[in-house]
C-alpha cells in the first residue's frame, strides 16, 4: 500500500456551487461586504489612460507596451508575462492548455474557479482539504508527490490565510506545474517589509510556477477584465496557444500600464496599510459578539467567520439592507461559514450593530 498522501476526490451528490460568487449575494439597493473589489473612485493617473484610449478603439489592441512594464514591474522578462482578461481567463488558458496532466489537484478552500475550469475541460479534480482546526493552513506534504498540477490561492480567497511563501515553494517540483493563484497579493503587508510579503511573483528558481495575478481588486477594475500570469516562456507559450486573439482590450492594456507604474505600487503600498487597520477594527468588532469565529490572522480584504445558523443569519441580514457571502459554495467549507470584506471603519461598526441585533433576533 502507498505511504503517499492522497487527496480527496470530489464527492458525489453534495458538490458545492462553484458557479456562486460574491456579485450574485450584491444585488441592488444591499451594502455590499459579499464582494472583494474596492470600490474607491480611480485616480487620475489611472482613469486618464484608460479614457485615453476610447478615441483610438479602431486599432486592435498591442500588448507590448503592457507586457513590458508588468515585467519591470516584477523584475521578469516580457516573455514571462502573458495578459489576460482578468485572473480568470487564466484559470480557463491554464485547463485548456494542459489536456496532459495526469493528476491535478487543487488546494481547497479556495476560490472555486480553478477547480470549475478544470473540470470543464474534463480534468479529473481531486482536492486536498485543509483543516478548520488548524486555521486552513498548509503543509506540504499533504499534497501527493505524484501530482502533475497543484493550484493553490495565497492569500486565500475565502479564508484570508497568507501562507509563508517557503511552504508555497515548496510544492513546486520537476514535472509538476504548481499555479499559485495572487490576486490578493497586493492587498498584504507586513511589518518591515517593503513589498507583497511571501509572492512568488519575482522568483525564477521554481521549476513549473506559474503565478496568477490581478488589477480588480484593488482598483476596483471588476468590469475592465485584466490581469496577467506570470512564468517561464515555454510555459506561457502553451497557454497563449489557446489565447484567443486580441483578448485583452487596448482600455485594459492601458490599465495594466498604468497599475504596473512605481506611482501605483507606492499606492498600492499605503492602500495596503489602510485596509490592515480597517481589517483590524473589523477584527475586534467581531470578537465582541458570542459565538463568532474569525479563522486566524486575517491577511487581505476579507475575513472568513464560522457562525452557527450562518444560513439563516444571512437570509436576515439581506432583508436588514446588508450582502455577505455564503461559504457552503466553497469545497471544504459549509453552511456555517460566511465571507465579510473588509470596509471602513464606520461601515464596519453598523454592520456589528445590524450582525448583532440580527443573532440576538
Amino acid at each position: 500500500m502507498s505511504d503517499q498522501p492522497s487527496a480527496v476526490a470530489p464527492p458525489a451528490g453534495v458538490e458545492p456551487d462553484l458557479a456562486h460568487h460574491g456579485d450574485a449575494e450584491a444585488t441592488a439597493g444591499l451594502i455590499d461586504l459579499a464582494v472583494n473589489v474596492r470600490r474607491a473612485r480611480p485616480p487620475a493617473w489611472l482613469a486618464d489612460p484608460i479614457a485615453a484610449t476610447l478615441t483610438d478603439l479602431a486599432r486592435y489592441p498591442d500588448p507590448a507596451p503592457a507586457r513590458a512594464a508588468v515585467a519591470a514591474r516584477h523584475r521578469r522578462h516580457p516573455n514571462e508575462v502573458l495578459l489576460t482578461a482578468g485572473a480568470a481567463e487564466g484559470f480557463v488558458l491554464i485547463a485548456q492548455a494542459l489536456r496532459g496532466v495526469r493528476r491535478p489537484v487543487v488546494v481547497h478552500p479556495q476560490f472555486t474557479e480553478p477547480e470549475a475550469a478544470l473540470r470543464a475541460a474534463g480534468h479529473p479534480v481531486e482536492r486536498v482539504l485543509l483543516d478548520a482546526a488548524d486555521d486552513f493552513w498548509l503543509d506540504p506534504s499533504r499534497v501527493p508527490a505524484d501530482a502533475d498540477l497543484v493550484m493553490i490561492g495565497n492569500p486565500t480567497n475565502p479564508t484570508s490565510v497568507l501562507h509563508p511563501a517557503q511552504a508555497v515553494a515548496a510544492l513546486a517540483r520537476p514535472g509538476r506545474v504548481l499555479v499559485v493563484d495572487e490576486a490578493f497579493a497586493d492587498t498584504t503587508i507586513a511589518s518591515g517589509h517593503p513589498g507583497e510579503p511571501e509572492s512568488l511573483a519575482e522568483r525564477r528558481d521554481l521549476p513549473g510556477l506559474l503565478v496568477v495575478r490581478s488589477l480588480t481588486k484593488t482598483w476596483g477594475l471588476a468590469g475592465l477584465r485584466i490581469g496577467y500570469l506570470l512564468g517561464a516562456p515555454e510555459l506561457l507559450t502553451r497557454l497563449a496557444a489557446v489565447q484567443p486573439l486580441w483578448a485583452v482590450s487596448t482600455p485594459a492594456l492601458a490599465a495594466a500600464s498604468a497599475c504596473a507604474s512605481a506611482v501605483a505600487v507606492q499606492a498600492e503600498r499605503a492602500i495596503a496599510a489602510d485596509l490592515a487597520a480597517d481589517r483590524e477594527h473589523l477584527v475586534a468588532r467581531l470578537a465582541e459578539l458570542p459565538g463568532v469565529r474569525v479563522v486566524g490572522r486575517p491577511a487581505s480584504a476579507f475575513v472568513l467567520l464560522h457562525l452557527p445558523g450562518a444560513t439563516a443569519i444571512r437570509a436576515a441580514l439581506r432583508e436588514r439592507g446588508w450582502a455577505v457571502r455564503r461559504g457552503d459554495t466553497f469545497p471544504g467549507l459549509g453552511p456555517d461559514w460566511l465571507r465579510v470584506a473588509v470596509r471602513d471603519r464606520n461601515t464596519t461598526d453598523e454592520f456589528i450593530d445590524v450582525l448583532r441585533e440580527t443573532m440576538e433576533a
